[in-house]
């Protein structure tokens, strides 16, 4: 007789916000490791894990590259668990949420999210709605929080005459905190990378070629080269 499978199909979900993440993919690599590990503790197949690099959390999931690949995943593949860390990874506010939740649910696929202890959020149930409603709400109240606390701290850097936003690769911000000065390395690194592409290598092969001779991101925590990360350089001169 033939042994029946008896694990569900999974689909791990990723998104991080910022340029200095999806640069340097530290967010997107410690979410991946965790839906991961996860997955493998709960005895899921975790088929693929669908990455959102650079995305604002407040885009709906539909009009996100990576939200419209997980939606349009669920029926073919016969996916019958989505795995994220956070609910705000995920989602743009608790009517996102709760639509989209219970969408799945009407298909049989089930939400696990890992950072509240991973259990399956039962919208069947009125139990298990009021639990999603006040954890939706919650996030989006976190975002909100987060997001006023980001427009003042800009408010006082530019009463401070100081530079807002982030500092290009190619350069370094300059001790008087507004003007840019030259990064002799990261120019060199440029160099190459488009040297590279005048030989028609492609850009995964490009980061891939970056990340092996260790040549550091702009946040300079990683060596992690991504393709995205290439092709934003790329589209900008130095």
């Amino acid at each position: 007789m033939q042994e029946l499978d008896t694990q569900r199909k999974a689909v791990g979900y990723t998104r991080c916000s910022t340029h200095e993440q999806a640069v340097s993919g530290l967010g997107l690599t410690a979410q991946a490791e965790r839906i991961a590990a996860y997955c493998r503790l709960q005895n899921l197949t975790c088929t693929e894990i669908i990455v959102d690099p650079g995305v604002s959390g407040g885009k709906p999931l539909a009009t996100r590259p990576g939200g419209q690949e997980l939606l349009n995943a669920i029926r073919p593949r016969g996916i019958e668990t989505i795995v994220t860390l956070k609910l705000d990874r995920m989602f743009r506010n608790a009517g996102d949420c709760l639509t989209t939740v219970e969408q799945w649910e009407r298909r049989g696929v089930a939400l696990h999210v890992i950072d509240l202890g991973g259990n399956a959020i039962d919208t069947t149930s009125a139990a298990g709605r009021f639990m999603l409603t006040v954890l939706a709400g919650a996030a989006e109240m976190e975002r909100n929080l987060t997001r006023e606390r980001t427009r003042s701290a800009l408010a006082v850097k530019r009463a401070n005459g100081q530079r807002i936003g982030t500092v290009p690769f190619c350069y370094d911000l300059a001790p008087d905190g507004r003007s840019l000065e030259p990064n002799a390395a990261e120019q060199s690194a440029v160099a190459l990378i488009h040297t590279l592409r005048a030989r028609r290598w492609t850009l995964e092969a490009i980061a891939e070629e970056l990340t092996e001779h260790r040549i550091p991101t702009k946040t300079g925590r990683s060596t992690r080269w991504t393709h995205q990360a290439v092709r934003r350089i790329l589209l900008r001169s130095c």
